[in-house]
């Protein structure tokens, strides 16, 4: 069984940091793109980041280059989004993601639970 167990939200000030963890089991990890999306109350699912689990290469939407990292330990099953310089707007449901490629992950792929990230100005 595919499961992707997301963790490290919480409620933080404005300007805080926050690491996520998405931590993968049930396929294989390797060769695979595992991203974070999010979603805000009233607002559609968008992308944030995404990683390449087989040559690290990496993906950001706009709007969070330069705030947020994405990385991955293989090791571990798991990828990480580091993100600093929170701002309220940041809040949202952030979901982890597996697909085959940075490119087609969007439309094809696995969902996991999310986990609930609040900034509090």
């Amino acid at each position: 069984e595919v499961q992707l167990q997301a963790s490290g939200g919480g409620l933080v000030q404005a300007g805080g940091s926050l690491r996520l963890s998405c931590a993968a089991s049930g396929f294989s990890f390797d060769g695979r793109a595992i991203g974070w999306f999010r979603q805000a109350a009233g607002k559609e699912r968008e992308r944030v980041s995404a990683i390449s689990t087989s040559d690290g290469s990496t993906y950001y939407a706009d709007s969070f280059r330069g705030r947020f990292t994405i990385s991955r330990d293989n090791a571990k099953n798991t990828v990480y989004l580091q993100m600093n310089s929170l701002k309220p707007e940041d809040t949202a449901v952030y979901f982890c993601r597996a697909g085959t490629t940075v490119a087609t992950m969007t439309s094809q792929g696995y969902w996991g639970q999310g986990t609930l990230v609040t900034v509090s100005s």
